[in-house]
């Protein structure tokens, strides 16, 4: 009895499992990536697909970008990655996808053929599998997507330049945190009574002038005549100066007697030599032979 509960209840599992599995749909993307300038460089194809990668963005309601599925390339370019089912919406993508290329740091590269070229598309249809892919071919430079084969290794270290033995530091210096001084609290000001206005009192009446009698012209008394002014006294005349003495003559010197000079002659000195005359030379005297 136990063995016929078990068997029935495996069955049971197993057309459960088949009929999901059946009723599941798998999304795949399908594509070819070309190399356009490896013949131009004689670059094989494996060197220059080796470490790319491969992603499928989707684009959102709100136009952000998100990353549905993750493949490699192989050595002759082609990819295949699976999507979430939940894109699937009556045999079409719910979402605009695009096929998108790394190098092999994982940074995007750009496509010849554009943006329009690696939107991806329906293709087929088979046994609940649907298989979308790019509309055009994927061609690529080697020069600007890089693989992992053409990529520039890092330099080694010289061997001269080797680390060094763990030196002591002086210890770690132990920083007290300052203290926060907290603001003390502002008392709340009590609210003052607000000043009554003042009364302004009532302007006095203005007292009227009485008109002030007219002052009656005073009369001038009649000036005397000024007294004339008494004569003066003539100056005294200024007395003649005395006239001043003839200065004396001085009398001439006496002339300085200078006694004669003794007859001078002139000494009596031998006649000069004569010169040869100018036509005739003395002999040359042949100097050393130059070497």
């Amino acid at each position: 009895m136990k063995r016929t509960f078990v068997l029935g209840f495996l069955l049971v599992l197993f057309f459960y499992g088949s009929l999901c599995y059946g009723s599941a749909n798998i999304v795949e993307v399908v594509g070819f990536g070309e190399c356009a300038d490896c013949k131009e460089n004689n670059i094989k194809t494996s060197q220059a697909l080796s470490g790319l990668k491969v992603t499928i963005d989707c684009k959102l309601e709100d136009g952000e970008f998100q990353t549905r599925g993750v493949g490699k390339l192989d050595d002759e370019g082609q990819f295949k990655l699976n999507l979430p089912q939940e894109i699937l919406k009556d045999g079409k993508l719910s979402e605009e996808c695009y096929v998108q290329l790394h190098n092999a740091i994982n940074a995007p590269c750009a496509f010849h053929n554009g943006l329009e070229a690696s939107k991806i598309t329906f293709m087929s249809k088979s046994n609940e599998k649907h298989t979308f892919g790019p509309t055009g071919l994927l061609k690529f430079s080697s020069a600007i997507c890089t693989s992992a084969t053409l990529w520039p290794s890092f330099p080694k270290s010289h061997p001269w330049y080797k680390k060094f033995h763990n030196h002591f530091h002086h210890p770690p210096v132990a920083v007290k945190p300052e203290p926060k001084h907290k603001p003390e609290p502002k008392p709340n000001p009590e609210p003052k009574p607000k000043p009554e206005p003042k009364q302004e009192p009532k302007p006095k009446p203005e007292p009227k002038e009485e008109p002030k009698p007219k002052p009656e012209p005073k009369q001038e008394p009649k000036s005397k005549p000024k007294p004339k002014p008494e004569s003066k006294q003539k100056p005294k005349p200024k007395p003649k100066p005395e006239p001043k003495p003839e200065p004396k003559p001085k009398p001439k010197p006496e002339p300085f007697l200078k006694k004669p000079c003794p007859p001078f002659s002139l000494p009596k000195f031998h006649p000069l030599p004569t010169l040869p005359p100018k036509w005739k030379h003395h002999p040359l005297i042949p100097g050393p032979p130059h070497i």
